[in-house]
């Protein structure tokens, strides 16, 4: 009976793995709220720096909204009347409030590895989509070990600023695949924005900074709560 049970589960894995494999060629991952559970280190370090620079302290709230956009169109909305040398001020401070003095932790969601390495065992490739700049994604795929995973990526400094899709559309390029055999992953308005532009298939996270009421205004193919659930929708 044991060996039924077991020869069921393997047949099983197969039939999902084939299943994700048929439907999907590329998965595109968000990072911050996504990937990595980075949400508050980013709100308090983006707090800190404004008061460090004498600026108008922005609330939480505020600062979550603009998670996952570029820096300059993120200074626009936080602080519209912030000069050349204040922005420039505030990204270092930023900077290293962020990497050397906020202990927030920064774990990955439950079950992000698990989830990228069957991906990766069903030939599916794997990408990054991220507000971050290239040095600071270089520095978490050396934290977390996930570089290995991914077939490329794209960053901040390397693209317009979400929600523009030209990320998308450099990775698409790169790889040559059509969008509809893509689908975009990520927290935020931004990210199904950016998807939405170019008719690419997208998957809404919850356990980042926008819950299902903002979401789902961008028609997804799915809402999911916890990351392993993506291997279930795509």
């Amino acid at each position: 009976m044991q060996n039924v049970v077991a020869d069921q589960l393997v047949a099983d894995k197969l039939v999902a793995d084939k299943f994700v494999a048929d439907k999907v060629s590329l998965v595109i991952f968000d990072w911050d709220g996504t990937v990595m559970d980075s949400v508050g280190r980013i709100v308090s370090s983006m707090r800190a720096a404004a008061l460090k620079s004498e600026l108008l302290v922005p609330s939480e709230f505020a600062v979550k909204q603009i998670i996952g956009l570029s820096l300059d169109p993120a200074f626009d909305i936080l602080f519209p009347q912030s000069n050349q040398m204040q922005r420039q001020q505030l990204l270092a401070h930023y900077r290293d409030h962020y990497t050397l003095y906020d202990t927030t932790p920064t774990p990955l969601f439950a079950g992000v590895e698990l989830v990228l390495q069957q991906l990766k065992d069903s030939n599916v490739k794997l990408a990054v989509a991220t507000g971050k700049q290239r040095r600071g994604l270089t520095r978490m795929f050396a934290e977390t070990g996930l570089e290995k995973y991914f077939d490329t990526s794209r960053c901040a400094d390397e693209a317009q600023s979400k929600p523009h899709p030209d990320m998308l559309q450099q990775i698409l390029r790169e790889l040559d695949l059509p969008a509809e055999q893509a689908v975009m992953v990520g927290d935020t308005s931004h990210d199904m924005k950016m998807a939405q532009a170019i008719a690419m298939p997208r998957v809404g996270v919850t356990h980042g900074v926008h819950g299902r009421d903002v979401l789902s205004q961008f028609a997804p193919k799915a809402i999911i709560d916890t990351m392993p659930e993506l291997l279930q929708v795509i």
